[in-house]
């Protein structure tokens, strides 16, 4: 394996960084740092405007299997060059990531002509921003469970959908969601369901009601439709299973990579609270070796996701511009292992991501616990709370979202290892 990036990457990186140096000034440069996960609350509105500037520089949409559309095509080693100096630079956080790579690869693959050209402009431009309608109360994990119905008016073609979805995150600024609902009344579990376009903006058809977190923010949401109305319907009427389907599996990818750099920032501030602390004579060496061991394990993973997506992306590695090389072409029983690739880097994430937030507030060790801005009163909750105990508590919730570490581990077992289905 090569784990190196070629000249024409290197040469990108001087580009994205001098693009994003000359563009991260006036408001933007007041919101770098902001906006990271369990932060979504700060600096919304100029973190939309900062999607508008990305669109107009032409960085949104960079791995779309097709271009036109006001983006620039990287290979997977041009999009990691980017991710990394956007992280070295601490950019706002990304509010377009759900259309941008979610929902727009979707459409490339699944979506029509005339779809495709309504929405993928947008979402490059960064205009509009999309959520995800998933989950409901009784079907998370187990999302073939929804009750989320959609009937279709056979007057106007139009569908009108009612029911709930919860843990919608960024609902409450999203100008679009799509939405999973049930077209066929009496069907079960995957059978009858469809991939819906849903307008956010229908006063008294769709609420959106703030989940408030232990962490004080409430970047997700309960979404109730009261027969809103959905024009657009992605595949044909009844294959919402495998449209879903195919939706999920981009949830890894690059964007692993992205979040691994977000990471190693955390990690960075936490070895710098305890050089602080051992530098007083605090340290502690049990402490210390769980420090390393989470280094170590943050390295692993990314050669994990590097290995990856270079074998996705064929048998001469990773874009063909250098990088990531040598890791495809093993055939035969590398498709078994695609298909709980995604299953295993959830659970290496969210595991290693859970320890690092109570690393973190071990090092600080009884000051975590407490501090005048904490209760302070008139201080919203939030905003008393600092990076550690953010990180602390945001982190619990890792090994849940996104998939709980319990259903990965079904999967690995049932897809990859052939072993018998759990019972239901």
């Amino acid at each position: 394996m090569d784990f190196s990036f070629g000249a024409e990457d290197e040469e990108l990186r001087g580009h994205a960084r001098a693009w994003l140096s000359e563009h991260l000034v006036g408001p933007y440069a007041q919101a770098v740092g902001l906006g990271g996960p369990g932060s979504e609350h700060e600096g919304a509105e100029v973190r939309r405007a900062w999607e508008r500037e990305l669109g107009r520089g032409g960085w949104i949409g960079q791995g779309w299997e097709a271009d036109g559309w006001g983006n620039r095509r990287l290979s997977l080693t041009g999009q990691v060059v980017w991710a990394e100096e956007y992280a070295a630079l601490r950019a706002p956080g990304r509010v377009g990531h759900i259309g941008e790579n979610l929902l727009a690869p979707t459409l490339i693959a699944h979506g029509s002509p005339e779809q495709q050209g309504r929405f993928l402009p947008g979402i490059a431009s960064g205009e509009e921003l999309w959520c995800q309608g998933y989950s409901e109360p009784d079907a998370g994990s187990d999302l073939a469970g929804i009750r989320t119905a959609a009937v279709r008016d056979p007057a106007d073609g139009l569908y009108r959908v009612t029911g709930q979805k919860i843990w919608t995150s960024l609902a409450h600024d999203a100008d679009w969601c799509f939405v999973l609902a049930r077209t066929e009344p009496g069907s079960r579990r995957h059978r009858g369901l469809s991939f819906l376009l849903v307008r956010m903006d229908q006063p008294g058809r769709v609420e959106v009601r703030p989940i408030r977190q232990m962490s004080g923010t409430s970047e997700f949401n309960e979404v109730f439709f009261d027969g809103a109305v959905a024009a657009e319907v992605v595949g044909a009427e009844g294959d919402g299973w495998t449209v879903a389907m195919s939706l999920l599996a981009l949830e890894r990818g690059v964007s692993t990579l992205v979040q691994q750099i977000g990471f190693a920032a955390e990690l960075e501030r936490v070895l710098a609270s305890y050089a602080a602390r051992a530098a007083s004579g605090a340290g502690d060496p049990a402490l210390r070796e769980r420090l390393v061991r989470q280094w170590a394990e943050l390295r692993t993973m990314r050669w994990n996701a590097l290995r990856t997506l270079g074998a996705a992306d064929g048998p001469s590695g990773a874009g063909g511009s250098g990088g990531p090389r040598g890791a495809g072409g093993a055939g035969g029983p590398r498709d078994a292992v695609d298909v709980g690739a995604p299953s295993v880097a959830k659970l290496l994430w969210g595991g290693w991501h859970r320890r690092l937030g109570e690393l973190a507030v071990e090092v600080r060790g009884a000051a975590a616990t407490a501090g005048p801005a904490l209760w302070a009163p008139g201080v919203p909750y939030e905003y008393g709370l600092d990076e550690e105990q953010r990180l602390f508590l945001f982190t619990r919730a890792d090994t849940i979202y996104g998939g709980s570490d319990e259903i990965q581990r079904n999967i690995i077992a049932e897809r990859v290892l052939g072993l018998p289905k759990e019972p239901r």
